[in-house]
């Protein structure tokens, strides 16, 4: 039983008990329902009150059970709740640190909550594309008034207890404990002073009204069609609450749990649900068991100031973490602890740092020149240029002067990290850890595995990952990972579909409507064509047959590097980032069609996306085949938090998912004919055709 039953007294005290969070579990419902009938058969309790064990009251719906039929099986949440309104003798909530979701829902058909301070209070089911299911939309309201409510419904964001405790009118706690230690203690002396109360006040009862009605309504409307366009459930989360203004409350339930229903079978929900699941799948690596132990990371050392070394950097700073960093010239140490500073102080001047963390930030950064002075580092990461001579001296170095049990880490993006362990006497202690650009902002971390790696050494990365608040990702060691290596055959088909007929902007165009924060072509030019057209002269001497177009090696002929040179597949102005379509460019890719004797044709928006999406889900299946991602909701992971692909899709694989896989591989086919494009690669891969076959999906 998830609910522990015990009586003190004249109170009885049911303790949900299911870890981390008291997630609502079926059996969570089920000994909260047995605890009340056993209260309420017993003639010397005379009041109830409920609970949570451990770090939470609770975080609501247990997520091993969501979607799952065990997550309806009665007594379901409403039933749950229908008992407790219907107690005969009064039940109190005792609310301390995690009260949201079912949680809060389950608190409010309570007769009485009592909160400790310090507590975080939410409705966050919109985060997972749903409203509220049971009762949320019509209790909030009628406890917290109509606006406060429906700010926190429609942003699933946690609001403090206290702060909620202070709003005028407010009757969501009946009072306040002195702290989260004597929560129980008061909560069952207010149980006792209320043991009497007849009738038993119910939430049901109380009025839900705004003062300007529907004009509120569609104000809120409006605002939330700004805020969420690709996203049903905030709209709908208005329009319930607006029930609870406007119909009885039985009826407004019914409202609001047909939405709910509608709702979770909507692919923007499944989206949502899937990467919630995928976030915390990400972390667990078959083979390295989850009390793995892990080594201490007290001081972080960075080899590189550049943009990429201070942007490292700053994420151990702001976790609290001291880092030395090291250049081989003052000069270069002086302009990146100047670039560190500067973003740290556009923090403080937008109100988004005080300035007291900011120096206790700056102070936990130290330099040097000298490799000697990092030895006593627990882990180094070096942030050099992408080249392997390059990398071979600076891993020899850390060999030499870095302490036993050291973590060596590269930054790099595509190359082997198996090849720079081997220029150590330690490969078991070298891993990857690419950061995205800006790594400072981006959300993605590629963890790369070497053959050689410790498992404690990946579990260590993976959990200081966390503490750095990053999404991180495990990749085998292959050329350009799991994002890179998926990308560039992203990248060829954006190149083949200029050839065929399409400008930048059209397919920038077609593929931002998709979703994506922004297109290929206008991606190459923040990040730099240089950088691809570097990888491409690679290309060309491991692999001569792979087809590329040439079209982005003449760009970088004229030296349009991007916005760093201010002029890139678009032309940019002077401390301006809007990408103004090139004519100059247009003319050079006509020239070039004209001299491979290609006529253009007309290419659709659907087809501009999916061999672009197609093209990622196709060298996915391999990355996947090969072993070097153990699942597939990991690549979903890597495009929507490093790639920038469409939230409400959730991700490449799930998108095929849900396109079917049986129309993804008959579209291949038909990219395969095509003479322009590459018919080798859409080949669909092994374990495609395997899922096709079997009528199965990658997640």
């Amino acid at each position: 039983m998830s609910a522990d039953y015990k009586v003190h007294g004249s109170v009885a005290v049911i303790t949900l008990n299911n870890p981390p969070v008291n997630g609502l579990g079926y059996a969570t419902r089920l000994g909260i329902t047995k605890g009340l009938a056993k209260a309420n058969a017993n003639k010397k309790v005379k009041s109830v009150v409920i609970t949570g064990a451990g770090k939470a009251f609770s975080g609501g719906a247990d997520i091993k059970e969501f979607g799952t039929p065990k997550a309806l099986q009665e007594p379901n949440l409403l039933s749950v709740i229908l008992a407790v309104e219907n107690s005969s003798k009064p039940v109190v909530a005792a609310v301390h640190s995690v009260c949201m979701g079912g949680g809060l829902e389950l608190s409010l058909g309570c007769h009485y909550r009592i909160a400790a301070p310090g507590c975080n209070v939410a409705l966050p089911e919109v985060k997972l594309g749903l409203i509220p299911g049971a009762g949320g939309t019509q209790r909030l309201p009628r406890v917290l008034g109509v606006e406060t409510a429906l700010n926190m419904i429609v942003s699933g964001e946690p609001v403090k207890s206290e702060l909620l405790a202070s709003l005028p009118g407010q009757k969501l706690f009946d009072k306040m404990a002195a702290s989260p230690e004597s929560l129980l203690e008061e909560a069952m002396a207010f149980a006792k002073s209320v043991a009497a109360v007849r009738p038993l006040p119910l939430v049901r009862n109380l009025p839900s009204k705004h003062p300007l009605g529907d004009a509120y309504f569609q104000f809120a409307r409006n605002m939330v069609k700004g805020m969420a366009k690709n996203f049903p459930a905030p709209a709908k989360c208005v329009d319930a609450v607006e029930a609870s203004t406007k119909k009885k409350f039985d009826d407004g339930m019914v409202y609001e749990r047909e939405i709910f229903i509608n709702l979770m079978w909507t692919p923007e929900c499944r989206a949502l649900r899937h990467l919630f699941a995928a976030e915390r799948a990400a972390s667990k690596i078959p083979d390295v068991p989850s009390d793995t132990p892990v080594r201490e990371i007290k001081s972080v050392a960075v080899i590189g100031a550049g943009t990429m070394g201070g942007g490292i950097s700053m994420n151990f700073l702001n976790a609290g973490i001291p880092v030395k960093m090291l250049e081989m010239k003052q000069e270069a140490l002086d302009r990146g602890i100047a670039t560190i500073r500067k973003n740290y102080e556009s923090q403080v001047k937008r109100g988004k740092l005080k300035q007291d963390k900011y120096d206790q930030r700056m102070s936990l950064l130290s330099t040097t020149l000298s490799y000697d002075d990092l030895k006593d580092a627990d882990m180094v990461i070096e942030a050099v240029f992408e080249e392997m001579g390059v990398k071979e001296a600076v891993f020899k170095e850390l060999d030499r002067v870095m302490k036993p049990g050291a973590i060596l880490a590269t930054n790099t993006s595509t190359l082997d990290v198996n090849k720079i362990a081997s220029f150590t006497k330690r490969p078991q202690d070298v891993i990857g850890t690419h950061f995205f650009s800006p790594a400072n902002v981006m959300k993605l971390l590629e963890v790369v595995r070497g053959e050689k790696t410790a498992k404690d050494v990946l579990a260590t990365v993976m959990a200081l990952g966390k503490k750095i608040r990053k999404t991180s990702v495990v990749s085998g060691v292959c050329d350009g990972f799991i994002g890179n290596r998926m990308i560039e055959q992203y990248s060829r088909q954006a190149g083949f579909l200029l050839e065929e007929g399409c400008t930048p902007a059209q397919v920038d165009k077609a593929v931002e409507k998709f979703g994506f924060a922004m297109g290929p072509f206008r991606m190459g030019d923040l990040a730099g064509n240089d950088i691809g057209w570097a990888i491409r002269k690679r290309r060309y001497v491991e692999k001569p047959n792979l087809k590329y177009s040439k079209t982005a090696d003449l760009l970088c002929e004229m030296g349009r590097y991007g916005q760093k040179t201010g002029a890139g597949w678009y032309d940019y102005q002077a401390g301006k980032r809007d990408a103004i379509p090139s004519q100059l460019v247009v003319d050079m890719i006509e020239k070039h069609r004209k001299d491979l004797g290609i006529t253009p044709r007309k290419i659709s928006d659907e087809e501009i996306v999916q061999r672009l999406v197609f093209a990622l889900v196709n060298e996915g299946a391999h990355i996947l085949e090969e072993g070097i991602a153990s699942k597939a909701s990991d690549l979903d992971m890597v495009y929507i938090t490093g790639y920038g692909f469409p939230i409400h899709r959730g991700g490449p694989m799930l998108y095929a998912d849900q396109f079917g896989l049986f129309n993804v591989a008959q579209a291949m086919q038909r990219f395969a004919r095509n003479p322009l494009d590459d018919a080798e690669f859409w080949q669909p891969a092994p374990l495609l055709a395997q899922l096709v076959a079997k009528g199965k999906n990658f997640n």
